[in-house]
C-alpha cells in the first residue's frame, strides 16, 4: 500500500524538501550566471565556420532555366570563314502535329533578341492573332564572342566608323542566309517556305530594310524595329531611291518604329526613311509605321516586336477584331 503524505503535513514535507535542496544545490542566478559565461567560451573558443552567403548560394548546383522547346544548331564553317550559330524555337504542337508547316520568323542579333520573340510569341497565340510560327535566331558559335564588333561588321550593308573594313558586310552575310539558313532550317524543320519574316532592331532594323530591297521575293513580312537609317550619312535613302527607279515592286508587309525620346539626329534619319517609303507607288505594300511614345532606343523594342508580328501575321490570324474571351 502507497504511503500517502496528509494533507495537514502536505506543506511542510514540501518546505523541508526545498530546504534540503537549497543547501546542496547553488541558487538559480548563480546557476545561469554559469550558464552564460560556459556559452560565451564556447563561442570563444569554436573553429571559424564557412557562413552560407548569398554569393555561396548562387554556386550551387541548382537547374539552369532553359527555353522551352528550343534547339542550339551550329552550322558547318561558312565561306567568309565565320561559324553561325542559330537559336531555333519551336511551337507547342510541333511535336504533337506531324503534319502541319509553320511560318517562320528569322530575327538578328539572337544573343538578345532571341528570347523576347519566344517570350512574345506565347501570348499573340494565345490571344489567335498570329498563327503558330518558328522563332530562328541569328548568332555566332563560340564562346567570349563580342557580338558589337560582329552585329557591325554584319548587319551594316555600308561601311561607317573605323575601322571601316570592320563593317559594311551586309550583303555578303544575307548571301548567306540565303543560301545556308534558310535551306538548313526549311530541310530540317517543317518550315513553311511560303510566309518567312525577317526582322531586327537598330542596326538589325537597317539590315532588315536592306533585304528588303536587295531581296524583295525572299520574305514575306518585314520588322524594322527603330532601323539605323543613320549609317552612312543615310545611304539607305539612296539605295531606296536606286530600287525604285528600277521599277520593281515590293510584295510584303512591312512595320516601322522609332522610340519617342530617341536622339533627334536618330529619330529624323527614321522619320526621313518613313516619308519616303510612304510616297513610293507600292500598290503591292502593306505598311505601318509607329512612334513608340516615351521610349527610347532599347526599350520600345519590345512593342515593335508586339505589334510588328501582329501586323506581318494578320492575313493568318486565327482571329480579328475584339476577343470573346475572358
Amino acid at each position: 500500500m502507497m504511503n500517502l503524505i496528509p494533507p495537514s503535513r502536505l506543506h511542510s514535507h514540501t518546505a523541508s524538501a526545498c530546504d534540503s535542496q537549497c543547501h546542496t544545490r547553488p541558487s538559480i542566478a548563480i546557476r545561469i550566471s554559469r550558464l552564460l559565461i560556459c556559452g560565451l567560451i564556447a563561442i570563444l573558443v569554436q573553429p571559424a565556420l564557412p557562413s552560407l552567403s548569398a554569393q555561396d548560394s548562387t554556386d550551387a548546383p541548382y537547374p539552369p532555366h532553359i527555353v522551352g522547346n528550343s534547339h542550339l544548331r551550329v552550322l558547318p564553317k561558312a565561306p567568309n570563314g565565320r561559324q553561325y550559330q542559330l537559336h531555333i524555337g519551336l511551337p507547342d504542337s510541333y511535336g504533337t502535329d506531324k503534319d502541319r508547316r509553320y511560318p517562320v520568323v528569322y530575327v538578328t542579333d539572337a544573343y538578345w533578341d532571341f528570347e523576347k520573340m519566344m517570350s512574345i510569341r506565347g501570348s499573340l497565340v494565345y490571344d489567335k492573332v498570329a498563327p503558330e510560327f518558328i522563332v530562328v535566331g541569328l548568332g555566332y558559335a563560340g564562346n567570349n564572342l563580342n557580338y558589337g564588333d560582329l552585329r557591325r561588321l554584319e548587319l551594316s550593308p555600308v561601311p561607317f566608323g573605323e575601322p571601316a573594313e570592320s563593317s559594311g558586310k551586309a550583303a555578303e552575310f544575307l548571301q548567306m542566309i540565303k543560301n545556308e539558313v534558310i535551306p538548313f532550317v526549311e530541310g530540317n524543320y517543317r518550315a513553311d517556305p511560303a510566309f518567312r519574316v525577317m526582322s531586327g532592331a537598330s542596326l538589325g532594323g537597317l539590315f532588315t530594310l536592306f533585304t528588303m530591297y536587295t531581296e524583295p521575293d525572299l520574305f514575306h513580312g518585314y520588322i524594322a524595329a527603330t532601323p539605323a537609317v543613320s549609317v552612312g550619312n543615310e545611304w539607305l535613302l539612296e539605295y531606296e531611291d536606286a530600287f525604285s527607279k528600277s521599277g520593281k515592286q515590293l510584295r510584303a508587309r512591312l512595320y516601322m518604329t522609332v522610340g519617342g525620346n530617341e536622339s533627334p539626329d536618330f529619330m529624323s534619319s527614321i522619320l526621313r526613311m518613313n516619308a519616303r517609303i510612304a510616297s513610293r507607288q507600292q500598290p503591292h505594300l502593306a505598311r505601318n509605321f509607329r512612334v513608340i511614345d516615351g521610349e527610347r532606343h532599347a526599350g520600345m523594342q519590345f512593342e515593335s516586336y508586339v505589334r510588328g508580328l501582329r501586323f506581318v501575321f494578320e492575313p493568318l490570324a486565327p482571329e480579328t477584331g475584339p476577343s470573346t474571351f475572358p
